[in-house]
């Protein structure tokens, strides 16, 4: 069988009475009169349709490689059963891909997420570590076909970032990156030392779904700062002249959330509320996954002092997830946004499959 969201474990029985119901709920001709409901129910009924489409796509060429495999030696056709059997290796690798994929099986693994990366101390070489992680994430998104959108950024001294928020919009995308939350360590030659020594950097990364007005969020007036200020740009039209970039610290958590990607001070202010309530919502993910399994969540608890990977440039190239123990050696690919193998192992410990799985039961 297959995890996924639906309870956990793809039921063909319940997934087959789920699509029934969500067909049966389309064709109301009352549906649409609530479009977002509407939306919101084929999203899920194009979804489900998709998994089951996917598993039984995978079972029927298996079922035709299998047949023809017996054809084939029945008639002495040595050539036609290893194309058979190329074919049934090559299927065991869209298997494994699906089995992945639905290992996310969290309540708001389907949706988009806020990526936030933030320099570490360290000036300039931090600075400059934030900007390639935030590049390698950006080059990941555009390989899964996904969108990418600015909300804030602050430039760093010189080089690189000091913090920014962008919006990756995909399916799962959500479910894909949120493991990427912690400290990741670059060592290297510093580009910035006359010397050429050799330093370390820190810079955090922050992952937290978007939410759609299906979840409340309470929030209180009275615990928000709402602070504004001018964007920043890389000047000409892009130099804002009014005090339109919004910042909102909810006091209570201290999370700090800011967007300066609008033109008028409201629409800024609303894209931060937004974003206040997915952090708010993604600490209460964490708090619920803390209290399931605390013996996870202490291995994984997010913040500066935890660091989950290691980017080593020199004296040798080495990058290594400190969680599952994954390495690769191809820096510069890794670099690019090929983070699939870290992705994939961490979402495979953190349901204690340590073979990242290899081992596979789909019926």
């Amino acid at each position: 069988m297959l995890s996924n969201s639906y309870g956990g474990i793809f039921d063909w029985n319940v997934a087959l009475s789920r699509l029934d119901e969500l067909n049966a709920l389309s064709s109301d001709p009352k549906l649409w009169e609530d479009a977002e409901k509407a939306q919101n129910l084929m999203k899920e009924k194009n979804r489900l349709e998709q998994r089951i489409g996917e598993v039984r796509n995978v079972e029927t060429t298996l079922n035709d490689n299998v047949e023809m495999i017996e054809l084939a030696e029945a008639e002495g056709d040595e050539e036609l059963v290893n194309e058979s059997c190329s074919q049934i290796k090559q299927l065991a690798k869209e298997a494994k891909k699906l089995q992945l994929k639905s290992l996310l099986s969290g309540e708001a693994d389907e949706n988009d997420a806020y990526l936030e990366v933030n320099a570490g101390a360290g000036g300039t070489e931090a600075c400059d570590w934030a900007g390639m992680l935030l590049r390698m994430y950006i080059r990941w998104a555009e390989s899964h076909d996904y969108k990418v959108s600015y909300l804030d950024e602050t430039e760093g001294d010189g080089a690189g970032i000091k913090s920014t928020t962008i919006k990756i919009e995909g399916p799962q995308a959500y479910g894909w990156l949120k493991h990427e939350s912690g400290v990741h360590r670059l060592v290297r030659i510093s580009p910035f030392d006359s010397n050429a020594r050799r330093h370390t950097s820190f810079a955090s990364v922050s992952v937290s779904p978007v939410i759609d007005d299906t979840i409340d969020i309470e929030i209180l007036e009275k615990d928000l700062r709402v602070d504004t200020f001018r964007a920043s740009g890389a000047g000409g039209q892009h130099v804002n002249r009014t005090d339109s970039a919004v910042r909102i610290t909810h006091q209570p958590t201290g999370i700090v959330v800011a967007c300066q990607a609008q033109r008028s001070q409201h629409q800024n202010r609303a894209a931060a509320m937004e974003m206040l309530k997915a952090r708010l919502y993604e600490l209460e993910l964490q708090k619920r996954e803390a209290a399931s399994d605390a013996q996870y969540d202490s291995k994984t608890e997010i913040g500066w002092g935890h660091q989950i990977r290691s980017y080593v440039l020199q004296p040798y190239q080495m990058i290594k997830d400190l969680r599952t123990g994954l390495e690769r050696t191809d820096s510069q690919v890794v670099l690019d946004g090929d983070l699939d193998d870290f992705m994939h192992a961490s979402l495979a410990s953190k349901l204690g499959n340590e073979d990242s799985g290899s081992k596979m039961d789909i019926s």
